[in-house]
């Protein structure tokens, strides 16, 4: 084999690893991308949930003087729903950018109290209707059993609406159930399988 003939086999072998290494990191992005992205009637919502130490933290600190989940919820839910509301036109913030810009609309709101939900072990699901998006969380406490919720089957779910501020665990719903085009798990960005959606107390 001539040192030239050898020069094209070599070039040829590096050219081939670099192909399929570009494959690769094409594939994976396209996979990174369905993880955060689920079609509505809207367009594309963009999931932003985070496992953050940071966001860990701050759900923890603010939920320390808590001895009850409905305390804990709450308290999350007053952080986010403090933090002014202005619509973000391009996609949607981290939770830590929403906490660092102190300003949110729905998507980033949620994100940060979905992620705050999460770092406590708690179960919560993202509800998309027109144009807009709340969290629900199922909460065993006998005070809030008179409020309405979410029945997903045969289990309440409460809803937390982190645009209104001051709102309290149980916002009423101001959409109808028809509305409601996805429940979605915020980690796996799946949605939800039901058989029976109801409104009641």
């Amino acid at each position: 084999m001539t040192k030239d003939v050898k020069s094209k086999y070599i070039s040829l072998v590096i050219l081939g690893f670099a192909f399929v290494a570009l494959l690769y990191v094409t594939i994976k992005a396209i996979q990174i991308v369905d993880k955060t992205q689920i079609g509505t009637s809207d367009g594309v919502y963009t999931n932003r949930v985070t496992t953050s130490q940071e966001i860990h933290s701050q759900a923890l600190a603010l939920t320390k003087s808590c001895k009850s989940e409905s305390c804990q919820v709450q308290n999350l839910l007053d952080y986010v729903t403090h933090i002014p509301y202005k619509i973000n036109h391009f996609r949607a913030h981290s939770p830590q950018k929403t906490i660092q810009n102190n300003f949110g609309d729905c998507d980033d709101k949620s994100n940060l109290l979905i992620s705050m939900l999460h770092a406590l072990d708690k179960e919560a699901y993202f509800v998309l209707v027109p144009h807009h998006i709340f969290v629900i969380t199922p909460i065993n406490a006998q005070k809030l059993s008179g409020k309405k919720g979410l029945w997903l089957d045969e289990k309440k779910y409460y809803i937390l609406e982190s645009t209104a501020e001051d709102s309290r665990v149980g916002f009423p719903l101001h959409y109808t159930l028809d509305e409601i085009s996805a429940i979605v798990e915020p980690f796996s960005n799946e949605k939800v399988a039901y058989t029976k959606l109801l409104y009641k107390p």
